[in-house]
């Protein structure tokens, strides 16, 4: 899959609407109890970032976009402004011992990023695959390591020259966008007045 590691303008992401979503199929038996199976371990977000459009120059920011990407042929990053750092809140600013990554055993030297969403006892983990480059900071047993390790910004996989030694925690901190395209292969443009515009502007999380 074409994927172009480049941001949609922000300008035109910011105020964005949307959120994630999981696929599950549901069953209703005898008794009016319910099967259920959960289809996707990892969420899937879609977006409409139409309330992003507010002057002549953002459209022509979004029209140059959308035909570098060919409507829904390539893929590009997305800024979601409610959850695009490393912190529990998804909006403060990050810190290498944000979130655990995985734990050394003497051997592995590559590590995927992820968040970690928690609720009571139930702990969901997100890969995280587009961090913004100069943002990530690592963590090895509660020690920030400034040197010995690189990240793919691609990938989201942190990389160290030495493995780390075993059971060592290995944690992170960094901030990310949404792999995504557009779910569209028309715009449609509507100008309200000399400032405003509407449009429908879909956007799909793509895995990577």
């Amino acid at each position: 899959m074409a994927f172009d590691e480049v941001q949609l303008p922000l300008r035109v992401g910011f105020g964005s609407s949307g959120g994630p979503a999981f696929s599950t199929e549901i069953v209703t038996i005898d008794g009016g109890y319910e099967r259920r199976n959960q289809n996707w371990s990892q969420a899937r977000r879609y977006f409409d970032a139409s309330t992003g459009l507010r002057s002549a120059s953002d459209v022509a920011a979004l029209i140059a976009f959308f035909h570098a990407r060919a409507g829904r042929a390539r893929g590009f990053r997305v800024k979601d402004w409610s959850d695009f750092t490393s912190t529990a809140d998804g909006l403060s600013a990050s810190a290498f011992g944000d979130q655990s990554i995985g734990t050394g055993n003497g051997a592995l030297t590559q590590f995927q990023l992820k968040k970690n969403y928690i609720s009571a006892s139930i702990t969901h983990a997100r890969d995280i695959r587009k961090p913004v480059s100069g943002s990530v900071t690592i963590g090895v047993n509660g020690v920030q390591a400034l040197s010995g390790w690189s990240v793919d910004a691609a990938t989201g996989i942190i990389t160290f020259a030495t493995p780390p030694i075993a059971s060592a925690a290995i944690t992170a901190g960094f901030m990310f966008d949404v792999p995504a395209r557009f779910d569209t292969d028309q715009l449609r443009l509507s100008a309200q007045d000399f400032q405003q515009y509407a449009s429908s502007i879909p956007l799909v999380e793509v895995r990577v």
